[in-house]
């Protein structure tokens, strides 16, 4: 299933996306209260009828206000290498501001006081039940699903500062989208293409299988440390590419356009341009 939040006309709603069509979920459920049930969602999904198709709605970032939003470093061994970073021996995470969530299309806004931004293509893990101190092997009994976020971040400022957390939550700072696809259809994502373009030019072209520390060992590890609520996001790492690595760096300007692909789940795309303070 792919389950979405969207804007038709003047109203906000939620529901699936079946091919090309939007079948909202229309009786006043709320997303949070069944995304840890999976039969009620299988409910909701076999009543919902075809209303939108998916050019009439604006998607909107699935999980707006998750309990928590993680992120994840260094967890590509060739992201590793092309910072010249050595292997973690366990996850390094650090938590985003839920302020710095935009949905897909919205622009990402370059501050004033950065020339150095950059992009990082993220598989995303949404938690479909809380998790306290649970086991790797029932780690994906936790996860409703799976979404893409761009990590983006300001490079001088991550590097200039003992922590990654600001530099990575400006304001616009974390395309989310374009929908949640259930952990029915991509179980522990241990093998799928991760990719991003800036203006139609790949970047970045890696996958999930060159994770140091996989999704169910990242769910397992984090719970041992915070219970992870329903609707919280782990944003598992980047694959190599980045701006900063590249010789000579590349960073993001006004009138980019950054899509970001992730096999199974779709693309994300975001427009880049001047903050306006």
């Amino acid at each position: 299933m792919r389950i979405a939040r969207f804007n038709a006309g003047d109203s906000e709603g939620w529901g699936f996306v079946c091919g090309e069509r939007v079948c909202p979920v229309t009786d006043g459920t709320d997303l949070m209260d069944v995304l840890d049930d999976r039969e009620a969602l299988a409910g909701l999904y076999e009543a919902a009828s075809p209303e939108y198709s998916l050019p009439e709605v604006r998607l909107l970032a699935p999980v707006p206000n998750p309990p928590q939003f993680l992120g994840i470093g260094l967890n590509y061994r060739l992201h590793a290498a092309e910072t010249g970073a050595a292997i973690p021996e366990s996850p390094i995470c650090f938590p985003f501001f839920n302020s710095s969530i935009i949905n897909p299309g919205d622009p990402i806004r370059l501050p004033p006081f950065t020339d150095k931004v950059d992009w990082e293509v993220e598989l995303a893990v949404v938690i479909g039940k809380e998790a306290c101190c649970v086991s790797e092997e029932d780690a994906v009994d936790h996860i409703a699903g799976y979404t893409i976020v761009n990590d983006v971040s300001a490079r001088d400022i991550q590097l200039s500062e003992g922590q990654w957390s600001r530099a990575k939550s400006f304001d616009t700072f974390k395309p989310m989208g374009p929908w949640i696809v259930t952990a029915d259809e991509l179980g522990a994502a241990g093998d799928l293409d991760v990719k991003l373009w800036v203006n139609g030019e790949i970047k970045q072209d890696g996958e999930t299988s060159d994770l140091i520390f996989n999704v169910p060992q990242l769910v397992s590890h984090m719970s041992q440390h915070l219970t992870l609520g329903v609707g919280a996001v782990i944003s598992t790492g980047t694959p190599s590419g980045v701006g900063m690595a590249r010789k000579p760096p590349e960073y993001l300007r006004a009138g980019d356009e950054v899509t970001l692909g992730v096999e199974g789940i779709g693309r994300l795309s975001n427009p880049v341009e001047a903050a306006c303070c």
